[in-house]
C-alpha cells in the first residue's frame, strides 16, 4: 500500500472513530441522536409486533419490512465499528459489543432455525444500546461520578449488605421458631421464612404471608421499622461519595481498549496507558 493511500485510510478511520465512539464533536452528537431515534423506533416495532393485530395483513408485512430495515441498519453499524477499532475482538467481547451483536443476531437465527422467530423478542435488547447515549457530555460526568462513588464506597456497601443479611437471618430464625409451630407452611423452614423477611424489610408487604402469633407480629413491626431505617443508609453513602468525586471528563474513547471518561487534559489512557490520539505509526493498515 502506497504512503498516500495509507494516510488516506488512516484519516478515514480517525474521522469515523471520532464520530461513532465520541460525542464532543458536532458529528458525534448527530450520530448519537440518530442512534437514539433508530433504537427507539426499532423497539417500538418489536413491541407492536407482539400485538394481536400485527398478525393480520397488511400490518404483518409492513412491520416485518421495517424490522428488517433496522436489522440491516444495525448490522452495518456493527460491522463499521469492528472495522474502525484497533482491536476488533476486544470490542466484540465488550459489554456494548455483545449487546450490539445480540440486538441483530435473533433476526438472522430466525431464518436458519425452525421456530427461531420466538427468539425475535430478544430484539428488545436493543433498548440497552441507548446506554451509549449516556456518553454525551451532559450525562457523562454524572455517570462517571456515580460509578466512581459506587467503587469507592464498595466496602461500606458490603458492610451494609452484610448487616441486612444478618438481620434477615435473625428475623427468619425467630419466625421459624414461633410461627413454624402453628403449622404455617411459609415458616416451615428458615429459607422459606427469609422470603417473608425480605419482603417485610423492604416494606413491600404482599400480604400473602402473615404471622398469627403475638411474638411474630411484634417481630414484623420491628422488621418494618428497621427496613425504613436502612433505606436511607446506601443513599447517604453514595451521596457523600458523589459530592467528593465530581470532576469534568470528556467523551474521548481510547482506540486501544475503548475506555471512556478521560480528563479533558489527558494525553494517555487511564486504563491501558496508550496515547488517546494515536499517530500514523500506531495503526496497522
Amino acid at each position: 500500500m502506497s504512503e498516500g493511500s495509507r494516510k488516506e485510510s488512516l484519516g478515514w478511520r480517525d474521522r469515523m472513530h471520532e464520530i461513532i465512539f465520541e460525542a464532543d464533536t458536532r458529528g458525534g452528537k448527530a450520530f448519537d441522536v440518530g442512534l437514539i431515534i433508530a433504537i427507539m423506533l426499532s423497539v417500538a416495532v418489536v413491541v407492536m409486533s407482539t400485538m394481536r393485530i400485527a398478525e393480520e395483513e397488511p400490518y404483518r408485512t409492513v412491520l416485518y419490512g421495517i424490522e428488517w430495515f433496522f436489522t440491516l441498519l444495525f448490522t452495518a453499524e456493527y460491522v463499521l465499528r469492528l472495522m474502525i477499532v484497533r482491536r476488533p475482538w476486544k470490542y466484540a467481547t465488550s459489554f456494548f459489543g455483545i449487546i450490539d451483536l445480540l440486538s441483530i443476531l435473533p433476526a438472522f437465527l430466525g431464518l436458519l432455525i425452525p421456530g427461531g422467530e420466538r427468539l425475535m423478542v430478544v430484539r428488545t435488547l436493543r433498548l440497552l444500546r441507548i446506554f451509549r447515549v449516556f456518553k454525551l457530555a451532559r450525562y457523562l460526568s454524572e455517570a462517571s461520578a456515580l460509578r466512581e462513588a459506587i467503587y469507592i464506597s464498595r466496602h461500606k456497601i458490603a458492610v451494609f449488605m452484610t448487616t441486612v443479611l444478618i438481620v434477615v437471618l435473625i428475623a427468619s430464625t425467630v419466625m421459624h421458631v414461633v410461627e413454624g409451630e402453628t403449622g404455617h407452611e411459609a415458616f416451615g423452614s428458615i429459607p422459606g421464612a427469609m422470603y417473608w423477611a425480605v419482603i417485610t424489610m423492604t416494606t413491600v408487604g404482599y400480604g400473602d404471608v402473615v404471622p398469627v402469633t403475638i411474638v411474630g407480629k411484634m417481630t414484623t413491626m420491628l422488621l418494618v421499622l428497621v427496613g425504613y431505617s436502612l433505606i436511607i443508609v446506601p443513599t447517604g453513602i453514595l451521596s457523600a461519595e458523589i459530592s467528593d468525586s465530581r470532576k469534568r471528563v470528556t467523551t474521548r474513547a481510547c482506540p486501544h481498549c475503548m475506555a471512556e471518561g478521560h480528563d479533558r487534559d489527558a494525553k494517555f489512557c487511564k486504563r491501558c496507558g496508550e496515547l488517546l490520539e494515536p499517530g500514523e505509526e500506531q495503526y496497522t493498515v
